[in-house]
This record gives C-alpha cells, structure tokens and sequence, in this order.
C-alpha cells in the first residue's frame, strides 16, 4: 500500500497585494490602500460637533448662573439695574412687592396677598443665589434647574398674557434651557459636576447631581 503524502498548496510568494487583498482593503477603508475614509471624516466631524455642543451648553451654565446671582446681588443692595439705588433689600425695600404688586391675569390674587412678605421675600432671595451658585460650579444641577424652572413659570403666570406675545415669553424660554442643562450634563464642562456627584451623599441621592 502506497500512502500518498497529503498536498500543501503554498502562496505564491508576491509581495504585492493580490487583486482580492486590495478589493478587501477598498471595501473597509474607502480607499484602495487605505487611505482617509469617509466614516474617518464623518467622526472627526462628530467629534468637533459634541465638542461645540459642550462649549455651548458651558456658555449658556454660565451665562443662566450668571443672571440669576446678579439678580440676586442687584436687588440686594439696589445697584440701579432692575432695582433702583437705595431700594435694595439691606436699604428695608422688598424684592417681591413692586413686581408681584401689578400681578394680573387668573392668580393675580395670589401674588398680590404674598407681595412683599417676608416669606415671598426670603425664598425669592435664597432661590436666586442658590440657583445662581450652583449653575456657576456646575454642581446640583438637577436641582437648580427644577427649581430655577418653577421660579421662572412662576414669574410668567405672574402677567398674563404675555405683553410681547399671545402665548410664550422669554421666561417659558429660559426654563426650557434650563431643564436641557441639566440634561446634558453642563455642569461637567469646566465645573464640579463629576467630584460633587462622586461625594457619598450625592452617591445616595442622586437627584442631588
């Protein structure tokens, strides 16, 4: 009995890429020899996307946190902006009672009993500086854009309707980019989003974050 030894079909030893290599290498890169693909630019133009999407969202933290502790500081001690020198809380004026004073529309009976209080007086105090500050470090983001939206849909019932609009103003407007803030995480662009959602109590509560 003869065994024939089994046949090894070896390579033909070509360092250049055979037809079907080179078909192979166009079909995953784009290009023969792979070059730069057009996946390889569209994620390079996603990537500039997020970042300017970032960017933005960190612009728009700073700028809202910015608002809401001026507001604060002005009608703390009257700078002459939106509350007139010499009428700023620390002056004995009331940061609630002009404004909720001329409410109109279905709850102007109810600004107008709270105006002036101090109950309407310390919360709208303590909202803005709170809201304010943590929009600034990016820290409670949840919380101050829920709190800083009610306080904002609060202020838009306080006139109704609208004077520049039949339906939406900028309040409306603003509470809705405060909502998208915290949706998107602003507070961990250039803020303390990640080390204050990372402390133990955070950990345990996260709709602190």
């Amino acid at each position: 009995m003869t065994i024939v030894s089994p046949r090894h079909e070896t390579a033909p030893e070509n360092k250049a890429a055979t037809p079907a290599a080179r078909d192979i290498r166009t079909t995953v890169t784009g290009t023969p020899g792979g070059g730069t693909t057009d996946a390889t630019k569209a994620t390079g133009a996603g990537a500039a996307a997020r970042a300017v999407a970032r960017y933005s969202w960190f612009a728009a933290r700073i700028g809202m946190g910015f608002i809401f502790l001026w507001a604060f500081v002005d009608k703390l001690f009257g700078f002459g902006y939106a509350t007139p020198a010499d009428k700023g809380w620390v002056d004995g004026g009331s940061p609630t009672k002009g404004f909720l004073s001329g409410a109109e529309g279905p709850f102007s009976g109810f600004y107008q009993n709270i105006a002036g209080t101090t109950f309407a007086n310390v919360a709208f105090m303590l909202g803005l500086a709170a809201i304010g500050t943590a929009l600034l470090l990016g820290i409670g983001m949840r919380l101050a854009a829920g709190a800083g939206a009610l306080m904002l849909i609060m202020m838009y019932t306080v006139v109704l309707p609208p004077t520049t609009n039949p339906l939406i103003d900028d309040h409306l407007i603003l509470a809705v980019l405060l909502i998208g803030l915290a949706a998107a995480g602003a507070g961990n662009t250039f803020g303390l989003g990640h080390r204050w959602a990372a402390t133990p109590f955070v950990t345990r509560q996260p709709w602190l974050k």
